[in-house]
């Protein structure tokens, strides 16, 4: 039988943006993790507009409660190769498009 064309519907594309926060990896202890998955979404807030403001902001308190030398990267469209200290990686999704990653390395 011949097929009419209103038997061929397209798939409908929708995409999904999460507004909430999205843990992609990390090895951090569990009440780290959540303190630091609070402070990202704090500065991701505070700070919509400047990333560069809002991952300062996120390496200045992390040096403050879990000691120096800690880094973060926040933007998107990013790929990253890095080294870090065990249990203390943190990488996620904020916003849908919006990634962090935060890590210590001494």
């Amino acid at each position: 039988m011949a097929e009419t064309t209103e038997d061929k519907k397209e798939p409908e594309t929708k995409r999904a943006a999460h507004t909430y926060p999205l843990i992609r990896h990390s090895d951090m202890m569990d009440e780290m993790k959540t303190e630091t998955m609070e402070l990202c979404v704090t500065a991701c807030e505070k700070f919509s507009n400047n990333n560069e403001t809002a991952a300062k902001m996120i390496k200045e308190t992390m040096d403050k409660k879990f000691g120096a030398s800690w880094h973060a990267v926040v933007g998107e469209g990013y790929g990253f190769e890095i080294t870090h200290e065990v249990k203390n990686l943190l990488y996620m999704f904020f916003g849908g498009n919006i990634a962090i990653v935060v890590w210590k390395c001494s």
